[in-house]
């Protein structure tokens, strides 16, 4: 950017405004004060840019002006941010910043519309200098005189816009980390309620054999016995990680979910799993259905987090689905690389302009606002999966069920 001065008349003393140089003989005057004229040429490195400039500077050498005015020239390929602060549509364009109001020329014969103007900008220049001079001027009545716009204005303008922008971004952001950690801790109690009552009711079984009355027998053998301890222990496990998940989300800022992968047999954790439901399922006359090969390659997962999947789209399932109806599941090595899972209800079914949308966080359907529903621990879902490698996805037709859908790699 280069400052090109017509020193005929000065009239503030100030430092000069921003600006860089070029080869031109002009950037040996240095602005030693802020002329009341303010224009600014917007080129590009086009040769034709170049013409343009020649043309203007020899036009406004040959304008005899009664004022000082200043024109700055700015390449709106190394500053784009101010050609777009000054709204341009086209190169080259000259613009009058200062006095107001703004005017803008622009096309292939600037000179002559220059020629054209020049006479009402230095009018304008006359009646702003007017003002400055009246009795009620600024410098008169003692307040601070209102500094003249120029191209340092728009620069600082600018910068500042940026700023605010980039303030606004990192608090949106901030925003959205707050949400994402409220929503990972909301969906984390919602399935700690799952191995609580799983611990619970393996405790309570152990503590009421313990009771027994004198002369009686106790039906708790000790295999049974020791398989209640296991699934109590092992219960409580799953609890502590998952406290662990939530303490991380309070500290992280991704919260991220920490993965344990092991080879593991997906059908024996599912049996686990199947375990904790029975009472659900019986309660409600449910029947289920499994197809699960025994010939299932092993996959690499951890396999508490696979539980905490199967455990939830479980609970969807035995919630959805209506007395004395159905729930399967089923597994299928459908690749050399994956294993897939599939567990499905006949229940209500997902609206199809739902499907996608029952995994996003927080997301609820309509008939579910009153009550847990998809959604409150289908975003955990998928993000599990997805720290696989995996993919899950819901079929669904409307009053005739939904069937949820992961995979998971084989073992290599």
């Amino acid at each position: 950017m280069v400052n090109y001065f017509h020193p005929i008349k000065k009239i503030h003393s100030v430092p000069p405004t921003i600006g860089t140089s070029d080869t031109d003989s002009s950037r040996e005057q240095s602005a030693t004060s802020e002329s009341v004229l303010q224009l600014l040429l917007f080129v590009d490195k086009r040769p034709s840019s170049k013409e343009q400039t020649r043309h203007i500077r020899k036009s406004l050498t040959d304008l005899k002006a009664e004022w000082d005015f200043e024109l700055q020239i700015i390449d709106v390929g190394e500053q784009p941010d101010l050609a777009e602060h000054f709204k341009l549509l086209a190169t080259p364009s000259l613009l009058k910043i200062h006095p107001a109001p703004r005017q803008t020329l622009t096309g292939s014969n600037l000179s002559a519309q220059l020629e054209h103007w020049w006479p009402r900008w230095l009018l304008s220049v006359e009646e702003y200098t007017d003002q400055q001079q009246s009795p009620t001027s600024p410098a008169d009545t003692g307040a601070e005189p209102k500094p003249i716009y120029s191209v340092a204005c728009a620069v600082e303008l600018v910068q500042l816009s940026d700023e605010v922008f980039r303030l606004k971004q990192e608090t949106e952001h901030l925003q959205e980390q707050l949400q994402l950690k409220d929503r990972i801790i909301a969906m984390l109690a919602h399935d700690l309620r799952n191995p609580l009552t799983a611990a619970s009711l393996a405790l309570e079984t152990l503590e009421s054999h313990q009771k027994v009355k004198k002369g009686e027998t106790s039906r708790l053998t000790p295999t049974l016995a020791n398989h209640l301890m296991k699934q109590a222990r092992r219960q409580i496990r799953i609890v502590d990680r998952m406290i662990t998940d939530i303490l991380q989300a309070a500290r992280g800022t991704n919260a991220q979910l920490h993965m344990a992968p092991k080879k593991i047999e997906l059908g024996k954790i599912c049996q686990d799993v199947l375990l904790q439901f029975q009472d659900k399922f019986q309660a409600k006359s449910l029947n289920l259905e499994t197809d699960i090969p025994p010939d299932l390659p092993l996959v690499y997962a951890d396999p508490d987090r696979i539980k905490q999947v199967i455990a939830n789209l479980l609970d969807n399932a035995s919630k959805y689905t209506p007395e004395q109806g159905t729930v399967t599941i089923s597994m299928l090595h459908r690749t050399a690389y994956k294993v897939q899972v599939s567990i499905g209800n006949s229940g209500p079914g997902i609206p199809e302009e739902n499907c996608e949308s029952i995994f996003e966080d927080s997301f609820r359907l309509q008939r579910d606002k009153s009550q847990d529903g998809y959604g409150i621990g289908l975003s955990l879902c998928q993000g599990i999966i997805r720290a696989h490698y995996g993919q899950i996805w819901v079929d669904s037709v409307p009053d005739k069920g939904s069937c949820f859908h992961f995979t998971l790699p084989v073992q290599k």
